[in-house]
């Protein structure tokens, strides 16, 4: 562990927002109501569809926008009034932000220079943080003659080397392609294993959230809908908001009438024995159906996509969409209607109108197609 390493571990600072809110004007309401808090140390993805707060978020948390309403504190210190500089964060840009006449060493030396920091402890540190990120080599280049993840990587560099309490970063993955972003996420997890920073990362796309965070913070309209770890918000989502967006493919969600004794589709088929009355939503995850000739309960293939490894089957069932995920190897006849069951253990029950998870027991007493009825 280097010495920057240590630093940073050491400067790790905690995160709290008590209720903040941000509004441009009494139309333009992009955080209404927002309390958490972040340990330090931690390393918290904030995702979320476009416009839905969580680059304001962060842009709060940095000072680089004011917040309306509410309180943040940084280690214990209010800093909502304090200048970006004063903050002990570091942010990392989706567009790099690098100056394209300096070079990679004076772009990650340039910070410590404004701050007086002698030219022989500049040039250590720099070669640390350069060794660190495997940039070494690239030291005198300019920003012109590097690659997309290069760029990144000097950006990344760049922050770190201030030894921040808080890292931001602000969908700094979005401008690479594929195979870089699955290499930039690899060593974004080594990085935050080696330093330790409290780290905070936005992103709209869920494969960074699952694979880097220790808790994601997922937002809908500037409202939390949940905030947990990534194995618990994929097995346990709290809404239907988060089960759709939270999968690839996502969570099936059909709605479903409970008559008292059984949840039935709207044609009539019974889905699971259930004591509940009233208008639910069901969710169930594609890899989790299980397609074979005895299930009990039918849907019609649309449409077939060969992913080599798996399929994904598109069915209607009850006029809504159904997908279905095979497991590798499974020859399945599609030519016909698809005979399916739903294993109890794996539904989840939304309420019809808030969309809300609900807790739930379901009747494990097996459905038969005997238990299927079609209304008239």
């Amino acid at each position: 562990m280097t010495a920057i390493d240590t630093a940073i571990r050491a400067a790790a600072a905690d995160i709290e927002l008590i209720g903040v809110s941000k509004a441009y004007d009494a139309k333009t309401v992009v955080i209404p109501l927002l309390n958490v808090a972040l340990r330090p140390g931690e390393f918290t993805v904030v995702l979320g569809p476009s416009g839905c707060g969580k680059s304001t978020l962060l842009q709060m948390i940095a000072g680089l926008e004011r917040v309306s309403g509410g309180k943040i504190l940084i280690g214990g210190r209010e800093v909502q009034d304090l200048e970006p500089k004063h903050r002990g964060c570091a942010m990392v840009f989706q567009n790099y932000a690098l100056y394209p006449h300096m070079t990679v060493a004076e772009n990650m030396a340039y910070s410590l220079k404004v701050a007086g920091v002698s030219k022989v402890e500049r040039t250590e540190r720099v070669a640390t943080v350069a060794t660190m990120l495997g940039l070494a080599d690239y030291l005198s280049r300019k920003p012109g003659q590097l690659s997309g993840g290069q760029r990144q990587r000097v950006a990344i560099g760049r922050a770190i080397i201030r030894e921040p309490g808080v890292l931001l970063f602000d969908e700094p993955l979005s401008n690479l392609d594929a195979q870089l972003r699955h290499d930039m996420r690899v060593e974004l997890a080594d990085l935050h294993h080696r330093i330790g920073a409290t780290s905070v990362f936005v992103t709209h796309d869920q494969v960074e959230a699952m694979t880097l965070a220790d808790r994601i913070l997922i937002l809908n309209k500037g409202r939390i809908e949940q905030f947990d770890t990534p194995k618990a918000i994929y097995h346990h989502p709290a809404s239907v908001f988060v089960a759709k967006f939270i999968g690839a493919p996502p969570m099936n969600i059909l709605a479903v009438v409970g008559d008292g004794s059984t949840l039935r589709l709207a044609d009539g088929q019974v889905i699971a024995n259930y004591a509940g009355k009233g208008n639910f939503q069901l969710g169930i995850r594609p890899e989790d159906i299980v397609v074979n000739s005895g299930g009990p309960i039918h849907a019609q293939i649309c449409y077939r996509e060969d992913l080599g490894s798996h399929e994904i089957l598109e069915a209607n069932i009850a006029g809504e969409q159904l997908r279905i995920a095979t497991p590798f190897g499974a020859e399945i006849d599609t030519t016909s209607t698809l005979s399916l069951s739903f294993p109890r253990a794996r539904l989840h029950l939304f309420d019809g109108e808030t969309g809300r998870a609900m807790s739930h027991t379901f009747d494990e007493t097996e459905v038969t197609p005997a238990s299927v009825r079609v209304y008239q």
